[in-house]
């Protein structure tokens, strides 16, 4: 009897030892991403990991793979609903099969500048966007700036005439689709990896895009133009699986969004120095022109683009529309 005791006594201990052992693993957080670690997005991830592992030292290790390398545009998605990566932070054109309202933020010249972009996100709508998409599965944690975008072609473009009968690598959305058939243009959807490809076999004629992204991706290597249009933000929400993140210990999602609102203050903050460093680079390489538009040439394009506002008013709705245009005034 006594040797059943202590043998069971023993045995209580053992699995006493292995739930502590257990319960001592740190939390495994996947932070994926399609860029390259030197833009906004990956010094972003970067410091994440950094401050939560030294915010919660032993309870969470976070894993950041950049430049598509754990999953690619196409799969990313998947991916978080699937619970196989925890944190990703997709560009905002990303989200119209989820929330059709988040593509305000692709509609052309909605914004005046990057500051508007802000003032909008900050807003009582602009933060609401974040949690509309809990439903299906997803949480928004945060807005990270990447710049405004600039066009890029393989022929100087001045006017929106210009654009005609070019194909354009676009995100896959439907309002930069018809953005660019607005211009006569013809859309390409193509993952943000394949884009140099494309552009240097003539699979596509020209893209969109940010100047750190423009620079980090060299395609200023296979582009001869860049038109600096200032159309749209490209701006990421960080985002996470709802069930995930509703599951963590409360004390552990307290710190991480203390930790994911500093990291968004240096993102932002970086953006913009990112940026006019990457288009100061592309010009030092020679290898292309850049094309600054006259504001009436601008005031050309935003005309030549806006009714793309107009077919998309019911999808995203008027009050979000105007909320957007309210932010362009400080």
């Amino acid at each position: 009897m006594l040797k059943l005791t202590a043998k069971a006594l023993v045995c209580a201990m053992s699995l006493s030892f292995a739930g502590l052992s257990q319960a001592e693993e740190p939390i495994s957080i996947k932070f994926a991403h399609v860029v390259a670690e030197h833009t906004p997005k990956g010094q972003g991830a970067l410091l994440f990991k950094k401050l939560a592992e030294e915010r919660l030292p032993g309870r969470v290790k976070v894993e950041v793979y950049p430049n598509s390398s754990l999953f690619g545009d196409g799969k990313e998605m998947e991916a978080l609903l699937l619970g196989d990566v925890q944190l990703l932070a997709p560009s905002l054109a990303k989200f119209e099969h989820y929330a059709k309202q988040i593509q305000i933020f692709d509609l052309p010249f909605i914004f005046d500048d990057i500051h508007a972009v802000d003032r909008f996100q900050q807003s009582p709508q602009g933060k609401a966007l974040l949690t509309s998409m809990e439903g299906k599965g997803i949480t928004g944690l945060a807005y990270w700036h990447n710049g405004m975008k600039q066009l890029s072609s393989n022929k100087a473009l001045h006017e929106p005439k210009d654009a005609r009968g070019l194909k354009f690598r676009v995100q896959a959305s439907a309002v930069l689709d018809e953005q660019f058939k607005a211009l006569r243009a013809a859309p390409r959807k193509m993952s943000f990896a394949e884009v140099y490809q494309g552009l240097q076999t003539g699979v596509v004629n020209g893209t969109e895009n940010t100047w750190s992204n423009y620079e980090s991706q060299k395609v200023h290597e296979v582009q001869k133009f860049f038109t600096e249009s200032d159309h749209g933000a490209i701006d990421y929400m960080v985002i996470t699986n709802t069930k995930f993140w509703n599951g963590l210990p409360e004390d552990v999602r307290t710190e991480l969004d203390k930790v994911m609102a500093e990291v968004t203050v240096e993102v932002n903050k970086q953006a913009d120095d990112l940026n006019r460093a990457s288009r100061q680079k592309i010009i030092d390489a020679g290898t292309s022109e850049i094309v600054t538009l006259t504001p009436e040439q601008r005031e050309e394009w935003r005309k030549a683009m806006q009714p793309v506002w107009k077919k998309f008013e019911k999808d995203i709705g008027a009050d979000l529309i105007e909320a957007a245009q309210a932010a362009n005034t400080p």
